[in-house]
């Protein structure tokens, strides 16, 4: 009795507590396996190693609080539990790809099984002698050897496990790996503290089953898809006031072990030592505890120390860097390099860059490790190309899918990309306020939800791309410049010696008409030449209006008579044909129109096998006429329709100058028409040219000029 009260600590109590952590650890371990055998990941190549492990763990509980943690049945059951982890281990390696690189570890491994092996027999040699205090010791020593051995090799092999293993295994590895290294830290500090001391540590022996337990339940947690991504998250402010409220027990501590140090001197000095000591921490706690100075380098350190983000931003921007700069001779070009950049911060296994064409809309450029995903001609209309514009939207599409609605962007989401479960984010690069282009992020190989940290990054990462692809198209335009530059200057030399040629035939002509004796000679001769002098003056009057961007007066054009006529022209060189004869008028200059539809067939011709027709379709939609010209040929990749294919000095034609369908579009242009192109490898090409009706632009030139009376008369 002390004081009235029976002590029952620790007779009574510890044995209890003991129990009761031996229960609780085969409970758990018991949970966990039945937890891994009908919800955990099937596909995990350490989910049937890690059931044994928690089973046989369950066994060894059962058995300790039955029989005693040092009975001989609980320590079989512990070597046999740590011969399913090692097995587990074995799997882990295999799993990784490297098995064929095991030769170094297989001896560890068969070390290790053959040391544990030692262990029951070590128990069953042992009992005979163990009944004296030497044998006892003996046996004592030899069995905490044997688990020493074992929890080294078995930390030793974790290491090189994780710090080998690829990134996508390293998501698996995080919570077994956790728990592995925890169960085998246990033991070694516990058979080593047992081994220094002379006897097992009884705190700490009594506590193995329910630490053994836990780590259980983190196999089972880490066997979950959401595992991975648990993690502790304190709120700042229970963490800053947990912070404080440890400062001031380490101070309050440190005051006591100071004074009551001090207090062992004895005599007056250490009295007022004491009294100096006191009186001096309380004025430093005093003008230290509220100084606004040291409460922020106090919050700045626990942010920096306490509150991990998400990324490493240094080593983000290092990759983000070399990414980038790796370019020369035979590697990827900088659309592919944009494109990595911005998924490996994400980890995203492939990407697709997409960029603005004339009408905004968005059209497939490049794309990185993704060559199964579908791309329409048109990826996204211009409207989708606004709002990421105006608001510099990433887009978790995962969101869209589930009809969230953040900006009106829900419906303006392009319908292969809802129905593409691997698109994962769209991030727009966004240069000086102007949508340069947007990157397609496939889904990461362990899935997560986008949040605010992602969202920042992405945004900052896309101005930066922004800025090397538009510093890319404007080095491209001052190239472009400058070959346009030596281009009009060999032109003007090709017009000055057209010039002349024409003044000598104009010459020849005069002369002809009055020195020439034989009349049908003469009259002959004057036709060709006035014909050789008429083609000329026409060529020379269609290269002095290349690339001014104009044409002459516009007309009505009956586009299936032209498509008959330009058919009949190349009926001698290759069958062309015409599909559809839709009666259409247009808009333009007939001359110009017939030279771009020329340049166009030629390279359907050029691109077509000798006997495969090329076909004209005629026809009329809203308020344009159309005539297509269709192949089956070589076809081009959407990389070159975007980038190379109305571009001058960029052909596909060996030999090709790349003039013929950068001029067809302009002269379309200049009429105030447009030019669209689908293409695929291999399968063939489709040029479709539209011009507004006749009728229609009459109609509403009327409608201008009525406008324009009604103002005058008011």
């Amino acid at each position: 009795m002390a004081g009235g009260r029976a002590v029952i600590w620790p007779g009574t109590l510890l044995p209890l507590v003991t129990l009761t952590a031996w229960i609780a650890g085969a409970c758990l371990s018991a949970g966990a396996m039945l937890w891994m055998w009908r919800n955990g990941e099937r596909a995990r190549p350490d989910r049937i190693g890690l059931m044994v492990a928690s089973g046989v763990s369950a066994l060894w509980c059962a058995l300790g609080a039955a029989l005693g943690a040092e009975h001989g049945a609980v320590v079989i059951a512990a070597a046999v539990r740590n011969l399913a982890l090692i097995a587990t281990m074995f799997c882990l390696f295999a799993a990784d790809g490297r098995t064929a690189s095991l030769k170094p570890v297989r001896p560890v491994i068969v070390a290790l099984v053959l040391v544990q092996l030692l262990q029951p027999v070590v128990v069953l040699v042992g009992n005979p002698v163990a009944g004296t205090s030497p044998g006892a010791h003996a046996v004592f020593e030899a069995r905490l050897l044997i688990d020493m051995l074992v929890a080294i090799g078995a930390l030793m092999l974790l290491h090189n496990l994780y710090a080998g293993a690829a990134s996508a295994l390293r998501p698996v590895l995080r919570w077994t790996g956790m728990a592995l290294t925890g169960i085998f830290a246990f033991d070694l500090n516990l058979h080593t503290l047992a081994y220094l001391g002379g006897e097992m540590p009884q705190l700490l022996g009594d506590l193995r089953g329910l630490f053994a337990g836990a780590m259980a339940v983190l196999f089972a947690l880490g066997m979950s898809a959401a595992g991975p991504r648990v993690q502790f998250s304190p709120s700042r402010t229970v963490t800053f006031r947990t912070l404080s409220l440890l400062l001031i027990g380490g101070y309050l501590a440190g005051l006591a072990v100071v004074t009551k140090s001090l207090a062992l001197i004895g005599g007056d000095v250490a009295r007022t030592s004491q009294v100096v000591f006191v009186l001096v921490a309380i004025l430093v706690a005093a003008l230290a505890l509220p100084s606004t100075r040291l409460r922020a380098w106090l919050r700045v350190t626990a942010t920096k120390h306490l509150f991990q983000h998400r990324y490493d931003y240094r080593e983000e921007w290092l990759r983000f860097t070399r990414t980038i700069g790796r370019g020369g001779t035979g590697g990827a070009s900088l659309e592919e390099r944009v494109v990595k950049a911005l998924a490996d911060i994400t980890e995203s296994p492939a990407g697709l860059l997409l960029m603005p064409n004339e009408q905004a809309q968005l059209e497939l450029t490049a794309r990185w490790n993704w060559p199964t995903i579908a791309v329409p001609a048109v990826a996204g209309e211009f409207a989708l190309s606004g709002l990421l514009e105006q608001h510099n939207l990433v887009l978790a599409l995962d969101e869209a899918r589930g009809g969230i609605d953040h900006q009106g962007e829900a419906g303006l989401v392009p319908e292969w990309l809802m129905e593409a479960e691997d698109a994962w984010a769209l991030v727009p690069l966004i240069h000086f306020d102007r949508l340069v282009g947007v990157i397609v992020l496939a889904r990461p190989r362990n899935p997560r939800q986008l949040d605010w940290e992602d969202f920042d990054l992405l945004r900052v990462a896309g101005q930066q791309l922004a800025s090397y692809l538009a510093e890319q198209a404007g080095q491209q335009a001052l190239m472009d410049a400058s070959r346009f530059d030596e281009f009009n200057r060999r032109m003007a030399f090709v017009m000055h010696d057209i010039k002349n040629l024409v003044s000598q035939l104009s010459l020849l002509a005069a002369n002809a008409e009055k020195h020439a004796d034989n009349p049908a000679f003469r009259a002959d001769m004057l036709v060709t030449l006035r014909n050789s002098a008429d083609k000329l003056s026409a060529l020379l009057a269609r290269l002095g209006r290349y690339g001014s961007g104009q044409v002459a007066a516009l007309a009505p054009i009956d586009l299936v008579e032209l498509a008959r006529n330009i058919a009949a022209r190349f009926a001698a060189a290759h069958p062309v044909a015409l599909t559809r004869e839709t009666p259409v008028r247009v808009m333009g200059n007939r001359e110009a129109l017939e030279q771009a539809l020329i340049h166009l067939v030629q390279n359907a011709i050029d691109a077509s096998e000798a006997g495969s027709p090329v076909f004209l379709d005629v026809s009329s939609e809203g308020l344009n006429g159309t005539i297509e010209v269709v192949d089956a040929g070589k076809g081009m990749s959407p990389e070159f329709v975007r980038t190379g294919l109305f571009k001058p000095f960029v052909s596909s034609k060996q030999g090709g100058f790349g003039i013929g369908a950068f001029e067809a579009r302009e002269l379309v242009k200049a009429m105030g028409g447009r030019i669209a192109v689908e293409s695929r490898d291999g399968l063939g090409t489709r040029f479709a040219v539209s011009l507004p009706l006749a009728e229609a632009v009459r109609l509403l030139g009327a409608g201008k000029d009525d406008i324009s009376t009604g103002q005058e008369v008011a």
